[in-house]
């Protein structure tokens, strides 16, 4: 009789076994928690597309950064939804508007205990629902919303953001919000650009969260499922023009483009799995479909093993009590 000569199984033989030769792990300090904070309620709201997240008022997301930290979670990424919308996004840039607002008491909440980072784009704050100013014919101008970009990273970083996020996918947006903060004395500030976002249908969830008031879509700026190159072209163009550190968004569709980046970039790489996401897998687990927590922890890991140094998920506080 005769014996395979190599026998793999060997190194699955147990759970410690399996745990010793482990190639990729999750710790706590990987993941990123989103959180959003409206301006209007007098106490969390739950979102109904994503159970389990919530619309924060000032002070409960101030308990939700300090969880957070107790659970050595890596950073925190906020949004906000204002009470007010016009045309130019204008309470993005209010210095008392509600998400600088947020990320000064989240701050003043964690100190520099937890990454503070905030989204740089201009969709929660406009009438149109558009990441940037429109012309006259309904696109948008890119080299306008650049400037409205530079005044809305000097207001988050004074608000106290460590990292701030351009998301608007906005030609050279990275370089003009590099050059604003560093003109304004705010060098240690970072930028985790949004290099590689595509213009996905697993967004759906998160327009509910901030109450998007979008007319058309996104494909103009946003990127092509279709295409990978695209991406690396992106990313080394954020990386040249001083981005800390790169993302995809989304993440579970794109595990191809996250190993591209990351084979191609020596900054960090960042994933988002995004709204659509995490409510799929809610939704399946409600129903009986899936196992919930063998299904979030295989989604995290993927992501990391893909190469993701950091991952942005609503499962970030849950995750590291798993682990």
């Amino acid at each position: 009789m005769s014996f395979p000569l190599d026998r793999p199984r060997r190194l699955r033989t147990t759970p410690a076994m399996r745990r010793l030769v482990a190639e990729t792990r999750l710790h706590p300090a990987d993941f990123i928690l989103p959180l959003f904070v409206k301006e209007t309620v007098s106490e969390p709201t739950p979102i109904a597309a994503m159970p389990g997240v919530f619309q924060h008022t000032l002070a409960s997301v101030r308990k939700a950064a300090a969880e957070a930290v107790a659970e050595g979670i890596g950073g925190a990424m906020l949004f906000a939804v204002p009470a007010e919308k016009d045309a130019r996004g204008t309470a993005g840039t209010d210095p008392d508007g509600i998400l600088q607002r947020a990320i000064a008491e989240v701050r003043d909440e964690v100190g520099d205990s937890l990454v503070v980072m905030s989204d740089l784009c201009l969709d929660e704050f406009t009438d149109h629902g558009h990441c940037g100013v429109l012309r006259a014919d309904g696109s948008v101008d890119n080299d306008a919303t650049l400037e409205r970009y530079a005044e809305m990273a000097v207001r988050q970083a004074e608000a106290g953001a460590h990292m701030l996020g351009p998301s608007g996918m906005m030609d050279g947006q990275v370089g003009f919000v590099r050059r604003a903060l560093d003109e304004a004395g705010l060098q240690d500030t970072a930028i985790l650009a949004y290099s590689a976002k595509y213009a996905s249908a697993f967004y759906g969830p998160f327009r509910d969260a901030v109450e998007s008031s979008l007319q058309g879509d996104r494909r103009t700026y946003q990127q092509d499922p279709a295409n990978a190159l695209e991406s690396l072209r992106e990313v080394r163009l954020d990386v040249a023009e001083g981005a800390d550190m790169v993302m995809v968004k989304p993440a579970l569709s794109y595990l191809d483009v996250v190993r591209q980046v990351a084979d191609a970039v020596d900054v960090p790489v960042a994933a988002y799995q995004v709204s659509g996401e995490y409510s799929m897998v809610e939704a399946a687990a409600a129903n009986g479909w899936l196992d919930r927590e063998r299904t979030i922890l295989e989604t995290l890991t993927s992501v990391r093993r893909a190469g993701a140094t950091s991952v942005l998920t609503y499962w970030a506080v849950e995750v590291a009590r798993m682990l």
